[in-house]
């Protein structure tokens, strides 16, 4: 539960971020959703590296090796400040990236803006996700849902000062509200600094005596984590290539696709909390050498994520005005009028596709969580180009289709991720596998750590 409330904390974040942009101009809200998701594709392979340093943690602390941990934890350190790096350099192109998109200039303008502002903090983020595996690792999830909530509680209030131009504070835009999120990220990542440099943790764990390169653990680290970037990359790719070629069908459109995903953060958002409990504890059984215990959790991860999201496809269905509310309150009422109808069509898809996005996320972290990332990898990117990139291409270039069609086609491929995903956790093969090394004879845990 404290996952599942960081996580939807994180979705109210995003929700309130876009309500006030709907607020400011339906320009900034048309180009917050391309910037925010082509600045998660740069950062897809470096977050997904540093999520999976969880089930490293999760399998060396069931196995009862706590200096494994703290090894691991470093390798993934190391990783995440190049990779971070590497990700913030990316502000320079940022104007010839979005001008080359076809949205029109001022939209063009804001999501270079938004974007740039994004990679500035792109190190802080992927640090604070490394760092919070620490606690997500080993169960202790009411770390990460305090410190998230401390994060998430300064974007929010900046949000309103730096964008409006509240108080003593200029008027800033959609610039005012990627600053605010980089603060908030960087409020985050201190005080997970804070907790890991307290004596109890330095004392038990050795946090600071295991800060070096392990050669070998790193070589495993990248090994099983690399493709679970990779997906990441693809999945978030195929988002992304969808929300621009949507956005070349005019403003509408565009908007009206924003602003139906960001409703769905809502549902979506919280379940991936759930799904980092899941990657954690069947890493612990893993570790255990407690395969069908993971089964019986999955199963009722699954119970709880079902019920969730169908309750979310019935709003989606029945109160499409309640969930735009917010959203038309203090915007333009003429922009508003203008995709109203379409949202309602939106949310009516969302709410075939919310059953199997639930499916997907428990048994694709399931089978992650066990070391199968190969499978996760080729089969997202097969059904991303095949299922989604392609088709959507055809409709927009080839049939002249339109936006509904282009949403008829990402119902379909989440439909055939979730299904998919099913079937790789019964077939069963990732109960054989771990991403630790295993003890050797006669070798104790304590044994192995000092080694």
């Amino acid at each position: 539960m404290p996952l599942i409330l960081s996580s939807g904390s994180v979705s109210l974040m995003h929700v309130v971020d876009r309500i006030f942009l709907t607020w400011y101009s339906a320009d900034a809200l048309a180009a917050s959703t391309p910037a925010g998701i082509i600045h998660w594709t740069f950062l897809a392979v470096p977050i997904g590296l540093a999520a999976y340093v969880n089930t490293f943690v999760a399998q060396y602390d069931g196995a009862g090796r706590p200096a494994q941990v703290s090894s691991s934890l470093w390798q993934a350190v190391f990783v995440a400040i190049v990779t971070g790096l590497a990700v913030t350099m990316m502000m320079p192109i940022a104007g010839i990236l979005f001008g080359s998109f076809g949205h029109g200039e001022e939209i063009a303008r804001l999501e270079a803006t938004y974007f740039a502002t994004l990679c500035a903090g792109a190190l802080p983020v992927v640090m604070m996700t490394t760092l919070s595996c620490f606690y997500s690792g080993r169960g202790k999830t009411m770390v990460v849902l305090w410190v998230t909530l401390a994060g998430t509680l300064v974007n929010l209030v900046l949000d309103w000062f730096l964008i409006f131009g509240q108080g003593p504070f200029p008027e800033l835009g959609i610039f005012g509200a990627g600053l605010a999120t980089v603060i908030g990220q960087v409020v985050s990542l201190l005080l997970y600094v804070a907790l890991l440099l307290r004596p109890q943790v330095r004392r038990e764990y050795k946090i600071l005596e295991q800060c070096r390169l392990d050669r070998t653990l790193m070589r495993r680290y990248l090994r099983f984590g690399l493709p679970n970037g990779l997906r990441t990359l693809v999945d978030i790719s195929a988002f992304s290539i969808f929300v621009v070629m949507v956005g070349r069908l005019g403003r509408d459109s565009l908007a009206a696709t924003n602003l139906v995903f960001n409703i769905n953060t809502l549902s979506f958002l919280p379940m991936v909390g759930l799904g980092t409990a899941i990657m954690t504890l069947v890493g612990r059984r893993g570790g255990e050498g407690r395969a069908e215990l993971a089964v019986r959790t999955t199963w009722m991860a699954f119970g709880i994520s079902s019920v969730y999201m169908l309750s979310f496809a019935t709003a989606y269905v029945f109160f499409p005005h309640v969930l735009m509310a917010p959203y038309q309150a203090y915007g333009s009422p003429e922009d508003f009028s203008r995709i109203r109808d379409l949202v309602i069509v939106l949310l009516r898809l969302a709410a075939v596709f919310s059953f199997f996005d639930a499916m997907l996320i428990v048994f694709s972290s399931a089978i992650q969580g066990a070391g199968d990332t190969r499978f996760s990898l080729i089969f997202t990117a097969v059904a991303s180009l095949l299922v989604m990139v392609i088709p959507i291409w055809l409709i927009l270039d080839v049939y002249e289709g339109g936006v509904v069609a282009c949403w008829w086609v990402c119902t379909v491929f989440l439909t055939l991720l979730g299904i998919g995903f099913l079937l790789r956790f019964l077939g069963g093969k990732w109960k054989s596998m771990q991403v630790i090394e295993p003890l050797v004879d006669d070798e104790s845990p304590a044994t192995a750590d000092s080694r």
